[in-house]
């Protein structure tokens, strides 16, 4: 018996940027009497089907845009007579449809670093759950990820994740609704330890994976102070206080270290905030500003950030920091006119934004968009075959269409097209070259180079057309651009690194099992708390 996660995907490049941070967790939460779990993910390679033999467990993770083949690896692996457990911020919002078109024995909802033992446990013994709630555990709870079991040379960054969930409520983002706006904090000591871990065998450079790494704004403290909330305030400047003791920790790492984040705009008035990210090595950070305009803003609930001159301003003020930003912005809101394209990649290349991504808008289930269209649907429901535009997700991506939501002046196909306009022009040559002049050397700057194409290739998609050859060839191009990439970003393991001695005996670790009698298979076995 064999335990397998699987990080579904279309599209195997060989090379990753990020590493995929939920495999190693929960491979770190894999009871030790299932053996090592085997990692698959199909960013690299895809599975081998009979790589599968009765009796084993398969995990899934899937978020909406990898569903579909998700739903097919589920289907293989009972086929084959695995055991079939799904989890992931998909499948906690929609269990049923796992069970449906996957061939799921069980789902794992909300947060898998305590749930997914008691899974894979109970399919060991043939009696799996239904659903295991998962829930939203504390940031104490948090399992540091097995990079032992990552393959080697085939991630440029690797992944840390230091908090969960985000206090604000932007109406696209379903993270506040499935993580909660209440922040769950790890504690710093074991973030390093992990970070240290990692560096040991090389990787210099890091996404700190985190949903808002800046969870307590200058506002929020004014607010509560006003108000003459003693407790909130006291609650969120220990937040704070955590995020400042995390960065000066950070700090002290090998200088060579690179880390990466994410925050909102708001980050951009807290300069002692950003001095510390400077201070920790904290070169970039993607930042949502999703529009230039104030009627965009207030269309995605974020009304909250800058627009205009002053948003120009308050972008230029990361860098100033020494902060890099990754401006993410979204094209198809109600508000958006065929001049909002030029206007938007006219912001980002004065702004100096460093990297960009340019959207469509899409309604992602969890979110207040689309439970907004989805009752709009109800009215007059709009099919692509049998299947309902609100579970594009279902549809394949050969004729899946590239919005969803009707605009009130322009047609998807033009959206698409001033989209991709868009790409090419903030990823051409002359700018990348231009942009690149932040980094400290050659081989960096060669490095920023072929990482902004990539990037480009990788998330702008590959183009308008669906063209089975034309797709082929931006894959095949994408693959050998990421293989040199990781080249560009190797670096030589440290192994000598060693930790600070911290006390980790609040730190939870994962639970412990216990061997059975007998080796039985599906015989009993005994579980331990390790609370």
């Amino acid at each position: 018996m064999s335990v397998h996660l699987v990080n579904p995907s279309d599209n195997s490049f060989g090379t990753a940027v990020i590493t995929p941070r939920w495999l190693f967790v929960l491979a770190a939460a894999t009871p030790a009497i299932a053996g090592d779990p085997i990692l698959i993910d199909e960013s690299l390679e895809q599975i081998v089907p009979e790589s599968i033999t009765p009796g084993d467990i398969v995990g899934i993770s899937v978020h909406t845009g990898n569903a579909l083949r998700g739903y097919e690896v589920g289907r293989m692996a009972r086929k084959r007579g695995a055991w079939v457990v799904y989890g992931g911020i998909h499948a906690t919002l929609f269990p049923e449809e796992c069970f449906k078109l996957g061939n799921a024995h069980s789902v794992v909802t909300g947060d898998g670093d305590i749930a997914w033992g008691k899974a894979v446990v109970d399919c060991m013994n043939g009696a799996p759950e239904h659903i295991y709630d998962g829930g939203r555990i504390g940031g104490t709870d948090f399992l540091a990820a097995r990079w032992d079991l990552m393959p080697k040379d085939k991630y440029m960054w690797a992944s840390v994740q230091t908090i969960r969930g985000c206090p604000k409520h932007c109406s696209f983002c379903s993270v506040w609704r499935t993580d909660g706006q209440k922040p769950r904090q790890r504690q710093f000591q074991s973030v390093i330890d992990e970070i240290i871990d990692l560096r040991r065998i090389g990787f210099r450079f890091i996404a700190l994976a985190d949903d808002n790494f800046y969870p307590v704004t200058l506002t929020d403290l004014r607010l509560a102070r006003e108000q003459g909330n003693t407790a909130k305030v006291e609650e969120l400047t220990a937040i704070r206080d955590e995020r400042f003791a995390l960065m000066a920790e950070l700090a002290k790492l090998p200088k060579d270290m690179v880390f990466f984040t994410q925050i909102t705009m708001e980050a951009g008035e807290d300069g002692e905030y950003l001095d510390a990210m400077r201070k920790a090595n904290i070169k970039g950070a993607l930042v949502g500003v999703e529009a230039v305009t104030p009627e965009g803003l207030k269309a995605v609930f974020k009304d909250f950030n800058y627009s205009g001159e002053a948003l120009a301003r308050q972008l230029q003020t990361f860098k100033k920091h020494g902060v890099h930003v990754l401006g993410s912005f979204i094209f198809g809101l109600p508000t958006d006119k065929p001049a909002t394209f030029d206007a938007t990649v006219d912001m980002a290349l004065k702004a100096g934004v460093t990297f960009a991504q340019f959207v469509m808008m899409t309604p992602f289930p969890g979110t207040v968009d689309f439970a907004r269209w989805e009752k709009e649907q109800a009215l007059a429901p709009e099919m692509v075959g049998d299947t309902p535009i609100t579970r594009y997700w279902l549809i394949p991506t050969a004729i899946r269409p590239k919005m969803f939501t009707p605009h009130p002046s322009m047609s998807s196909s033009e959206i698409s097209q001033r989209t991709q306009k868009v790409w090419d022009r903030f990823y051409d040559w002359p700018s990348i070259w231009e942009r690149s002049a932040c980094t400290p050397n050659l081989k960096a700057r060669i490095a920023f180079m072929f990482l902004s194409k990539l990037y480009r290739q990788m998330y702008a998609g590959t183009g308008i057309s669906t063209d089975s050859a034309r797709r082929k060839k931006s894959k095949t191009w994408a693959r050998w651009t990421a293989k040199q990439c990781r080249k560009l970003f190797s670096s030589p393991p440290m192994p000598e690194l060693q930790s600070p001695v911290w006390d980790l005996s609040f730190v939870r670790k994962a639970p412990v099992f216990l061997q059975p009698a007998l080796p039985v298979a599906n015989g009993p076995f005994t579980v331990l708390s390790g609370d």
